[in-house]
C-alpha cells in the first residue's frame, strides 16, 4: 500500500526532486550510480513502469488519488505519495502538472553499446541536438517508424530530462539508446558495418528515396542540430548525404519533422 502524505511544507527534503532542481542535479543524484529522473503524466508513468523503471515516489494532485492515479499507485507498492491541490503543486514544481501526476524514478545503466548495435539494422544518430522538444519528438518517431536504437553525442540533451520524456510520450523508455564514444563516431559505426547517411542541406546529395539506401542492410541516419546542422567533418565522413525533396521554395524541415520523414522512408516497418 502506498503511504499518502499531505504536503504541508514545500521545503521538505523529500520533495526536493520535484522542485526547480536542475536536471543535471537529478542526473548526478546517486553518483557514481545512475541518477534519478522525473516522469510526467499517467500515460508516461505507466509506460516507464511497463519498461521496468522503478519508482521512488509520486506527486499527485489530490483529486487524482482515487482517480486516474489509482492503478499506478497500486502498481508502485509502499512508496510515498505526496499530495495537495493543484495550486500548491504548481507552487512547488514551478509549472502546472499535466494530468496531475509526477513520479521520481531510478535511472538504469545504459545498455552496452556493442550489444545494442549487434542486433540493430536501422539506427538514428543525434549530433549535438540540445532542444528537448526535438529530442523527445525524434524518439517518438523512432519508436513508431521502425528504428532499432537511438545513439547520441555527449552534447545532446539527455533523453530522460522531463520535457524530452513528456514530448516523447514515454517512448524514450521503449527505444534502446546510448551515447557514442568520442568525436570520430562515424568511423566507429562504419567499423560495425553501418552505412552512414547524413541529412544535410547540400547540393551533392542523393534523394532519400534512392534504392541504395533502402537496400542497405545496416543504416545509420545522422541528424544535426537546428540552425547549424551537422558538422562538416561528420558530413564528409558519411557514406551518403541525403535530402528530402521540397516544394514551394521551402528549404528544410524542423529536425524532428525531418526525422519522421526519414524514418518512414528508411525504417524497417
Amino acid at each position: 500500500m502506498p503511504v499518502i502524505t499531505e504536503i504541508t511544507d514545500l521545503s521538505a527534503p523529500e520533495l526536493i526532486p520535484y522542485t526547480n532542481t536542475s536536471e543535471q542535479q537529478l542526473l548526478r543524484w546517486n553518483e557514481p550510480e545512475p541518477g534519478i529522473f522525473v516522469a510526467e503524466s499517467p500515460k508516461v508513468i505507466r509506460t516507464a513502469l511497463d519498461s521496468g523503471y522503478l519508482p521512488i515516489s509520486l506527486l499527485a494532485e489530490r483529486k487524482y488519488i482515487t482517480g486516474q492515479a489509482r492503478d499506478i499507485m497500486d502498481r508502485c507498492g509502499d512508496i510515498p505519495v505526496y499530495t495537495a491541490d493543484s495550486t500548491v503543486l504548481t507552487e512547488l514544481t514551478g509549472f502546472k502538472l499535466t494530468q496531475g501526476l509526477l513520479a521520481v524514478m531510478h535511472r538504469r545503466e545504459l545498455p552496452d553499446l556493442e550489444d545494442l548495435l549487434s542486433g540493430a539494422c536501422r539506427i538514428a544518430v543525434l549530433e549535438d541536438i540540445m532542444n528537448q522538444n526535438n529530442v523527445g519528438a525524434i524518439f517518438r518517431s523512432a519508436a513508431a517508424l521502425g528504428i532499432d536504437a537511438v545513439l547520441l553525442t555527449e552534447r545532446c540533451s539527455d533523453p530522460l530530462f522531463r520535457r524530452c520524456v513528456r514530448v516523447s510520450m514515454g517512448t524514450v523508455f521503449q527505444v534502446p539508446w546510448s551515447y557514442l564514444p568520442g568525436s570520430d563516431y562515424i568511423s566507429y559505426l562504419q567499423g560495425k558495418g553501418f552505412c552512414c547517411a547524413a541529412m544535410a542541406l547540400r547540393n551533392d546529395t542523393v534523394d532519400i528515396r534512392d534504392e541504395r539506401l533502402a537496400e542497405t542492410e545496416k543504416l545509420a541516419v545522422v541528424l544535426g542540430t537546428e540552425g547549424e546542422g551537422l558538422r562538416e567533418d561528420t558530413i564528409a565522413a558519411c557514406d551518403y548525404t541525403i535530402k528530402i525533396p521540397m516544394s514551394r521554395g521551402v528549404d528544410s524541415l524542423n529536425v524532428a519533422a525531418a526525422s519522421a520523414v526519414a524514418f518512414w522512408q528508411l525504417g524497417r516497418n
